[in-house]
């Protein structure tokens, strides 16, 4: 009898993938960002993309970045993570760890900490400098929430359907 394969995935792997497909589903013409709540024993729990809230279409509400705030996506768009922890119905997140294809903002950083999400692993950490992200690193510092960067391996992960 052979071995077993050696070259399988790892979690990180398999859960940043997973969040990045999922961002795949936003309809944000400039930022996709996916997000995957796992279990303390690597089961998935949720998924979530940036996108509007259930009700309001993508059609009729505006992607524009800049402008009058009003006709902005910014205040109606629902980011990945926050979807993803509204997404979940079997109750308690306490101990989960999520996996972001984007540094969470202090909003987003707000409802990790409620929800009992105790590990953050993220991808991307662009607006690193900005007070949203400024202010969850120091929210998420005093709750006591764990966050890293994944780091990528370079591994093509290439899906066919």
């Amino acid at each position: 009898m052979s071995g077993k394969r050696a070259d399988y995935i790892s979690w990180d792997e398999y859960f940043m993938a997973v969040a990045k497909l999922a961002g795949m589903r936003s309809k944000d013409p400039n930022t996709q960002v996916g997000a995957c709540i796992v279990s303390e024993d690597n089961k998935i729990l949720s998924m979530g993309y940036n996108g509007f809230p259930r009700g309001c279409s993508d059609d009729e509400f505006p992607w524009a970045r800049e402008g009058d705030p009003l006709a902005t996506k910014y205040v109606y768009t629902v980011h990945s993570e926050l979807n993803a922890i509204l997404n979940y119905r079997g109750g308690n997140l306490e101990g989960a760890k999520i996996y972001v294809s984007l540094f969470p903002c202090n909003e987003c950083a707000k409802a990790i900490i409620q929800s009992g999400i105790k590990t953050i692993i993220y991808d991307c950490d662009k607006y690193a400098d900005t007070d949203p992200v400024i202010a969850s690193r120091k929210m998420l510092d005093a709750a006591g929430v764990r966050y890293y960067r994944y780091e990528p391996t370079d591994r093509q992960i290439v899906i066919t359907v």
